[in-house]
């Protein structure tokens, strides 16, 4: 009752104060690009929000008296709107007009940056602007503030994987009821995360495709969690304990280990607040949120389901497969037995193939991804296509060079700055001089600068550092100006490199957390080594599907990616703490029933035998659910959730279906006693925290 009165008032409070999503990239330092905002937002008032493009194509020419009147009508009424500080029309200088004279563009000024604007001021003028489309006349908007107002669409992606997670889940338990009870419990729990994730929207930055990603997480972790603990109180109802005794015992066993997988989980993603910057605070805590929730669900609302139930969780086996299942052959103890015999050769083997996929992450390039990789439907996708068709594929990201001039309105100065940036390689063309913009005490001037080739392109990134590395400082000492690059080609290279520079504090910290925390539960030195070298490796692989799919081409057609690009700079951070908390928890699962035979028999050999063969079925189940639901979202219509997908996908199936079943007992079984070993000094040293039950509290659990 409790979690139903939570889900209510959660999604109540939720509802009624809304959700205000944003997407601030603004870090500790950006490298130039944030001074040249600052600057902007100083000593041009007009200019110190986003901007946005209204881009035309027209039958007729767009300087023709009835095309001129309708685009100028239109404009005029956005000029009035809330929130805009000017618009720049086509008419005020031609290079806003094409070359054909049938494409051109306007610029609407706001007076915030896009994720300080109230979405309804955006709105008003998307609405405005296609409102004015007609057969003779295509209008489309581009532009931060556009893509801000533009969700992601998940499209049939939860349906699909809650559809796959109900079959797993039949095959798995046999009986709906048993079936039924996972999915209940992640629902209520994930139903309540996403009410309570728009409250945290007017606390902290959250970017827009928070609420997807946290339904993926939260999905798929709180279906696996649920799970474990379900299919150990059936071992406890198989092995004739009474449903009271049953309940203690999986609480006692699987309960303790989806606590201390939870907790890593929560603890790898909030590692991403060490990296510091607004745009990732926001995914960090609500998926930290939603794993909290389906942890606490899974060891508080369960139990109390499953002591209500009783036997009446084998109810309704239309198909007969609960029968099946406790007279089925132990599949999974004759898989362990063969690991056992032949460890080195599955090792090897199953290593091979995750280092063979994981090879591509060399080169993994980081980047933004731009309008041009959104759905072709929208209109930031077809504006993009409008401005590379009538200007090229560089116009859709100017780098715009804000110099601070020595003296007021110097045109010496911003003569010789434009100079120097005219027949430079890869530029496509450059402001003229009559349109360079000053600012109104005269003191920064703006210059544009146009690549020649798209925002995404490996050569406009080279562009980018040609230009502040060899191009600009001697033009600042000729000049004696300081300038800075900006736009956002230069606002997302910066936000890449500054997540780069933290990305080695965030992995060493997660990896150091875990290690102490495996230690000091599985009191083995080398199970705490191997646990991070095998998240490590999961990690690895999935980046190369990643790199392979998404920045190669290699079977993007299948998931509908039109175009290939570098992988979008927060991906690395994200990805890794979620796959790498997921990971955290089949290593728990298993090595917990390891563990609680090691402490039991003190044989390395059965208790790796055993270990396997007891969890080797739900491990894979619930991986097989999780790579469903992951697996669904690439239905969807936004190229960063579609990355989470692949990359979350590959790493909980690699991870399952040959890490933890395959090279993990393998390492077990060539190790033996030895994997077991810890310090004695260490020992006395460390806390003692068990995840497993003591011997006494062992509860059967059938293959």
């Amino acid at each position: 009752m409790g979690w139903v009165v939570a889900l209510i008032a959660a999604n109540v409070i939720g509802a009624s104060v809304g959700s205000t999503y944003n997407s601030n990239y603004r870090g500790p330092s950006t490298a130039g690009s944030q001074e040249a905002l600052d600057l902007l937002a100083k000593d041009f008032p007009q200019r110190r929000g986003d901007s946005a493009s209204i881009v035309f194509e027209s039958t007729a020419r767009i300087t023709s008296a009835g095309v001129h009147a309708d685009i100028e009508n239109l404009l005029s009424r956005i000029q009035g709107f809330p929130h805009i500080t000017g618009v720049i029309s086509p008419y005020a200088g031609a290079h806003q007009i094409a070359p054909d004279g049938h494409i051109a563009y306007a610029t609407v000024l706001f007076d915030e940056r896009s994720f300080q604007l109230p979405p309804s001021a955006i709105n008003r003028v998307i609405d405005t602007a296609e409102a004015a489309r007609s057969s003779a006349l295509q209008v489309q908007l581009g532009g931060q503030p556009i893509e801000q107002v533009q969700p992601p669409k998940t499209g049939p992606a939860t349906g699909v994987g809650i559809l796959a997670a109900i079959v797993i889940l039949l095959i798995t338990f046999g009986t709906a009821v048993a079936a039924g009870l996972p999915l209940l419990t992640a629902l209520l729990a994930l139903g309540t995360a996403i009410g309570l994730i728009e409250v945290l929207t007017h606390l902290i930055d959250v970017v827009n495709f928070t609420p997807e990603l946290a339904a993926m997480i939260g999905l798929g972790v709180g279906i696996d969690y649920a799970l474990f603990v379900v299919t150990r109180y059936r071992a406890g109802l198989d092995a004739g304990m009474d449903p009271e005794e049953a309940t203690v015992a999986a609480m006692n066993t699987s309960g303790r280990a989806v606590l201390f997988a939870g907790v890593t989980v929560v603890i790898a993603m909030l590692g991403q607040l060490l990296v510091g910057v607004s745009f990732l605070r926001g995914p960090a805590v609500a998926s930290s949120l939603t794993v909290l929730l389906t942890m606490l669900a899974a060891i508080t609302l369960l139990p109390a389901l499953l002591s209500k139930l009783g036997h009446g969780i084998d109810r309704l086996d239309p198909f007969g497969l609960r029968r099946r299942h406790r007279q089925g052959p132990g599949l999974w103890e004759r898989w362990a037995a063969f690991v056992q015999r032949r460890p080195l050769l599955c090792g090897l083997s199953s290593l091979l193939v995750l280092l063979v996929l994981a090879s591509p992450i060399l080169a993994l390039r980081l980047g933004a991804t731009d309008a041009g990789t959104d759905a072709k439907s929208t209109t930031t996708r077809q504006a993009y296509d409008l401005l590379g068709k009538g200007f090229g594929p560089g116009s859709n990201g100017p780098m715009q060079i804000v110099a601070e001039l020595p003296t007021p309105h110097d045109s010496a100065a911003v003569a010789t700055l434009r100079a120097g940036f005219v027949g430079q390689p890869d530029v496509a063309s450059v402001t003229p001089t009559a349109a360079v913009t000053y600012s109104p005490n005269g003191r920064v001037a703006v210059i544009n600068v146009i690549p020649k080739t798209a925002p995404r392109d490996a050569a406009t990134s080279t562009l980018l550092s040609r230009l502040r590395n060899d191009v600009i400082p001697p033009l600042e000492r000729a000049t004696h100006a300081t300038v800075y690059v900006g736009g956002t080609t230069a606002l997302f290279a910066d936000f890449s490199s500054l997540l780069a520079s933290k990305l080695p504090l965030f992995i060493g910290a997660v990896v150091l957390i875990s290690a102490l925390l495996l230690l000091v539960v599985f009191r083995s030195v080398f199970v705490a080594a191997k646990a991070i070298v095998m998240n490590l490796l999961t990690v690895g692989a999935a980046f190369g599907v990643v790199v392979a799919v998404f920045q190669w081409g290699w079977l993007g057609g299948i998931i509908g990616i039109s175009t290939t690009s570098p992988i979008a700079a927060f991906l690395p951070v994200m990805v890794f703490a979620i796959v790498f908390g997921l990971s955290m928890d089949y290593e728990v699962f298993l090595m917990s029933r390891m563990h609680e035979e090691w402490e039991r028999t003190s044989d390395a050999a059965y208790a790796m035998r055993q270990g396997l063969a007891s969890t080797g079925r739900v491990i894979t189940a619930a991986a097989a659910i999780m790579v469903c639901v992951f697996g669904s979202f690439v239905l969807g219509n936004s190229l960063t959730i579609k990355l989470f997908g692949v990359g979350l996908a590959s790493a909980v199936f690699l991870d399952a279906f040959l890490i933890r079943t395959v090279l993990v007992p393998s390492l077990m079984a060539l190790m033996g006693e030895r994997a077991w070993w810890l310090p004695r000094g260490l020992d006395r040293a460390l806390p003692h925290v068990h995840v497993d039950p003591g011997a006494s509290d062992t509860v059967a659990e059938p293959a």
